[in-house]
């Protein structure tokens, strides 16, 4: 796993609102229009091909499975922040307040007493 460019992915999609929407609604698209143009990136200038997605962490991020995400070594911090933004909304208004926030630590639950799994490579 490339923990570094799913981080990365987590961070830049989770502070843009276009790219935020773009991954609530088509997450396949906005995953392969950011592989192709942003993630590249080092600054405005330079470029990488050394990063990419595996096929498991790119069907993780499509499909936002949170556990997969967390256990293969996704940032749990970027992962509850922009999963907070996708649906936190529509989550307090059919659950309640903090509602998806417990369900994200509900369905985590099965690592209390465990090691958390490793963020740098």
């Amino acid at each position: 796993m490339s923990r570094y460019y799913v981080n990365k992915f987590l961070f830049t999609v989770d502070r843009d609102p276009e790219l935020l929407r773009r991954y609530k609604d088509d997450p396949r698209s906005l995953l392969a229009a950011w592989e192709q143009s942003i993630g590249p990136q080092l600054n405005s200038v330079e470029f990488s091909t050394v990063n990419g997605f595996t096929d498991a962490e790119r069907e993780a991020l499509v499909n936002h499975d949170i556990v997969a995400l967390f256990e293969m070594g996704a940032h749990f911090f970027l992962s509850l922040t922009i999963f907070i933004a996708i649906y936190d909304e529509d989550w307090t208004a059919r659950h309640g307040p903090l509602s998806f926030q417990r369900d994200f630590a509900k369905r985590l639950a099965h690592w209390e007493g465990r090691d958390y799994p490793p963020v740098g490579e």
